[in-house]
């Protein structure tokens, strides 16, 4: 069945030039609109399935105005304009579309947005009907025991991650460092009918910048310097799986052109090899506002709304406060259980400490800190917590002292060294604390002049 498109467009050559592109990809074309009242007729006339509209456009009203109305006929539409400011884009955003293609746009870039934008829109009616005819599965409380807490907060976050994981929509996972995207991508995986198949978890922020397509995608023997050997890469692993990739936000945007090529075509072609078939779910994560980044061209757009199908935002741990107690005692009982220590629990005043505390780090500093308490701890009972003092409740700059970037900057990796016993590198380390690069932490400490004995372990 041939796709029915309508242009809602004021600049005539631009529309004729758009129009031509779609009817060589096989696109039906409704007549050009180049006013919203215009558009709302041909709407009721020649009921297309996808509308193109740029956000200003002939008369009073902008495409922005006709957005609105889509949206509530449920009707795609993808945005088409020349501006891509920070303003622009946050109005757009609210929107809720399918796409947004920045003037001046190539023939494969309309081809591949529309294609996008058709496939996410009937993703999201997938889950829409899920939804509406209750088919969610029910969750066994017990086959994620790392999902701690009980907060309204969380369980938004568990019911949105209920129903997308028996589809094989695209998750986009956002929220800042430490919130728990990692494990809440494991759950969507566990849910979904690929659980027997791989998760493959890709850091795309820690591979190294010569060496990522061969990661991602693999190479054939001898397909350049140093390929001694064949590689399968991280999407070939997954094959009927599922691929996480985490820190979305970090890859390139060259590999993001060929990133978009697999997701919407389901195929890859390894280094110096032919290409294949493969069948993957894919979940995305990032703490980056992609927003921003593609206002400064940073990232694809294309790639953004591909991925942007479900977005389940992660709240952070100050926002989750009644969580703290929970999470707290899930990680002194897991520490007591691997260290052979008895110790069961917090003292009222360890608890309001935590309470106080904003955890800019997150659910992973709550971890650390929790687990170096209860190795100091003399009793059955956690009586104290090394909370950093810099950042507690309370505390004013007025009291403190104004302190410069890099100043602050030094004291909170001071502050994340020694809360991790100056250990900088593996399980419990201040790279991993930090959710940095070990040695991108090195790096800083040197530049910083920070110098103390150093734990490598």
């Amino acid at each position: 069945m041939t796709i029915k498109v309508l242009i809602v467009e004021d600049q005539f050559i631009e529309a004729n030039n758009l129009k031509h592109i779609l009817v060589k990809a096989g696109y039906d074309v409704c007549t050009i609109a180049r006013s919203v009242p215009e558009a709302l007729s041909i709407l009721d006339s020649e009921q297309p399935e996808m509308v193109m509209l740029d956000i200003y456009l002939d008369g009073q009203q902008t495409g922005i105005d006709l957005a609105c109305i889509l949206r509530d006929r449920n009707i795609a539409y993808v945005y088409l304009s020349a501006n891509t400011n920070r303003q622009t884009l946050n109005a757009v955003k609210a929107t809720n579309p399918y796409g947004f293609l920045a003037k001046p746009f190539r023939k494969k870039d309309v081809v591949i947005m529309l294609e996008v934008a058709l496939s996410a829109h009937q993703q999201k009616r997938e889950a829409q009907n899920l939804t509406a005819n209750g088919a969610i599965p029910p969750v066994n409380k017990n086959l994620f025991p790392q999902i701690i807490g009980h907060s309204q907060k969380l369980h938004d976050v568990l019911d949105q991650t209920k129903i997308v994981s028996p589809t094989d929509i695209s998750v986009l996972l956002l929220g800042e460092s430490g919130t728990g995207k990692e494990l809440i991508a494991q759950a969507i995986h566990q849910l979904s009918n690929r659980k027997n198949k791989k998760l493959v978890v890709v850091n795309c922020g820690t591979l190294p910048a010569t060496l990522i397509e061969s990661e991602l995608f693999g190479h054939e023997k001898g397909s350049f310097t140093g390929a001694s050997e064949k590689r399968i890469g991280k999407f070939e692993e997954a094959d009927g799986g599922t691929v996480f990739l985490d820190e979305i936000g970090e890859l390139p945007l060259d590999l993001q052109v060929k990133l978009l090529r697999v997701i919407q075509q389901r195929e890859i072609e390894p280094l110096g090899g032919k290409k294949k078939s493969i069948n993957i779910r894919v979940i995305a994560a990032t703490n980056r506002d992609l927003e921003e980044e593609m206002a400064a061209g940073r990232f694809r757009m294309d790639l953004y709304y591909r991925l942007n199908v479900f977005p389940i935002l992660l709240p952070p741990l100050r926002e989750r406060k009644e969580d703290i107690p929970d999470l707290a005692n899930y990680f002194i009982s897991q520490f007591a259980k691997k260290e052979n220590k008895p110790v069961s629990g917090l003292s009222d005043e360890a608890a309001r400490a935590m309470q106080d505390y904003s955890w800019p780090g997150n659910i992973r500093e709550l971890q650390n800190i929790t687990e170096r308490s209860a190795l100091l701890a003399n009793g059955r009972m956690i009586t104290s917590v090394p909370i950093p003092v810099r950042v507690q409740k309370g505390a004013h700059t007025s009291e403190m002292g104004l302190k410069t970037m890099t100043e602050t900057e030094r004291d909170h990796i001071i502050a994340a060294l020694e809360m991790c016993h100056w250990q900088i590198y593996g399980k419990g380390g201040a790279a991993e604390m930090l959710d940095m690069n070990g040695a991108t932490l090195y790096s800083r400490m040197k530049k910083l002049g920070i110098e103390r004995k150093i734990v490598q372990g």
